[in-house]
């Protein structure tokens, strides 16, 4: 099953970011250091190269992040055209605060009183936005929730003299092309739970972790990682944690839920669920659904186009 998760205000949020981009000088795209392909909009990609700006790509959350799977996606991006990539916590002030520096060194045209820096903040739900805003302005000007999509409209701000920052609403792509990154994105908490099977989405990490950290598995719940398979996994953290049903089946949906924070939080290790040369395998082997006996690409996705915002700001 494919996840899609498109509300209706990040329609809206794609059409200002499209005039903005207009009167920008530099896009900071703030992408999940886990997943930073997955986490890319390919529409931020899109409008900055029709305006041909530069981009500061932050690999925001490293240090939940595996470490070698970071400096591989670093080198990948620095070597494009008009990138600079740089990855960092933005709960940290001291990465923070080397930010203004690196979008001066993207844009050395401006940054002066006459001609500030325009620069436009831009990412998926729930990677670090807001966060990053308020640490960079050192004040709350951004709500900051551990819920996707909490942002839902622009805002001009200032810093210092020099620079104009546009902080834009968390915006996903109406179709997610690739089931995988779909199931990224969910595991690391970036589309709405409405869109989603937990159960599915833990099966999914867990076969991950188990085939690259299964080290992590041992650490934290105690298993023995030869021979299993996912659900053995999400099994065995309902073992751990004494997760049951009554009647004494073990509880599946809890065990699954526990895996998924313990992901988020970085309680589970520091781990990557893709790196720049499982981005190349999936591009070379990936083929899209098809419908039998028609030749026809069929959508197999599950499309919340009016999913309900989040309770919590």
């Amino acid at each position: 099953m494919s996840i899609q998760w498109f509300p209706g205000h990040m329609n809206a949020a794609r059409k200002k970011a499209a005039e903005t981009m207009e009167n920008t000088d530099l896009v900071i795209e703030v992408l999940d250091a886990r997943i930073p392909q997955a986490s890319t909009n390919p529409m931020v990609e899109s409008l900055r190269n029709f305006r041909q700006r530069p981009c500061l790509k932050i690999l925001n959350k490293s240090d939940l992040a595996d470490p070698h799977a970071t400096k591989a996606w670093l080198d990948f991006y620095n070597s494009q055209k008009g990138v600079r990539a740089v990855a960092l916590s933005c709960k940290k002030p001291s990465d923070v605060a080397k930010i203004p520096t690196f979008a001066l060194e993207q844009a050395p045209h401006r940054g002066v009183p006459t001609k500030p820096l325009r620069i436009m903040i831009m990412g998926i739900p729930n990677v670090g936005k807001s966060t990053l805003m308020n640490a960079l302005l050192k004040k709350r000007v951004a709500n900051v929730g551990d819920e996707p999509a909490v942002t839902k409209v622009q805002q001009r701000l200032y810093l210092g003299k020099n620079m104009i920052l546009t902080d834009t609403p968390g915006m996903l792509w109406p179709k997610i092309a690739h089931p995988t990154d779909g199931l990224m994105l969910a595991a690391s908490h970036a589309v709405g739970v409405n869109a989603l099977i937990e159960e599915e989405v833990a099966t999914f990490l867990a076969e991950i972790v188990l085939q690259r950290y299964p080290q992590y598995l041992t650490e934290r719940y105690g298993m023995v990682t030869d021979g299993i398979d996912a659900v053995s996994v999400i099994e065995g953290v309902a073992k751990k944690r004494g997760y049951r049903l009554k009647g004494g089946d073990w509880d599946y949906e809890k065990a699954a839920h526990t895996l998924l924070l313990d992901y988020r939080s970085g309680a589970l290790g520091r781990v990557s669920l893709e790196t720049p040369q499982s981005r190349e395998h999936l591009l070379a082997t990936y083929v899209a659904p098809v419908l039998l006996g028609l030749g026809k690409s069929v959508d197999t996705g599950i499309v919340a186009e009016e999913a309900p915002e989040p309770d919590e700001e």
